[in-house]
């Protein structure tokens, strides 16, 4: 446990640091990084914006806004890279990421079922919200289409988080069971973080393996 506390004490302080310089700004900045394919946690950037809503500092609403322009414009390059680069880049490239043929038949699959819909579902969802975009793009879905079902599907999930972090903010000097349950909630989204990372790693050498 004491490697997953000293990976949050790093991200935290990365992400107080942005957001106190930035505010509005550096919260759009940080959900661009996770929206760009890299899992930097929105369950810590959001909540401490909120914080900072219960602290006078910041508006809910415009914290919100702000987290659903930030996946919106990380979402981007990952968008243009699949689209653009699709199926050879994957074919030639993928196996340095350890990614195959058979994660792009199944992306390929699941738009096919779903559709726009995609978009809009996997955007609320933890972990999978950050890497939606590449098969999004590889699928060619209409970039319009794309911004507009990226934006409806991140903004109540950006909001939900900040709201936590509001109440939460309200709570923490009066009571000091909220640090202790969110120092815990942080270490299980991490720790999740870590489990998937070494489940999609392992899975990816066993099927070369065989």
């Amino acid at each position: 446990m004491s490697i997953i506390h000293n990976i949050i004490a790093v991200l935290a302080s990365f992400i107080i640091a942005v957001i106190s310089w930035g505010g509005y700004f550096g919260i759009a900045l940080l959900m661009a990084i996770e929206s760009a394919c890299i899992p930097l946690p929105s369950e810590i950037i959001m909540p401490f914006g909120g914080y900072l809503v219960s602290t006078g500092e910041l508006n809910l609403y415009l914290v919100a806004t702000a987290g659903a322009i930030g996946c919106n414009l990380g979402s981007i390059p990952a968008y243009e890279l699949g689209k653009h680069g699709g199926r050879p880049a994957i074919i030639r490239w993928g196996r340095y990421v350890l990614l195959d043929t058979y994660d792009l038949d199944l992306a390929e699959r699941f738009f096919a079922r779903f559709g726009s819909l995609a978009v809009l579902i996997a955007r609320m969802l933890p972990i999978v919200r950050s890497f939606i975009a590449f098969p999004a793009g590889i699928a060619r879905m209409p970039l319009g289409k794309f911004h507009i079902y990226t934006f409806i599907g991140s903004w109540p999930f950006c909001f939900g988080l900040a709201w936590i972090g509001m109440v939460l903010g309200k709570a923490w000097d009066s009571d000091p069971r909220v640090k202790e349950w969110f120092h815990r909630f942080d270490a299980v989204i991490v720790a999740a973080g870590l489990v998937v990372v070494a489940w999609f790693v392992w899975t990816r050498w066993q099927r070369r393996a065989r």
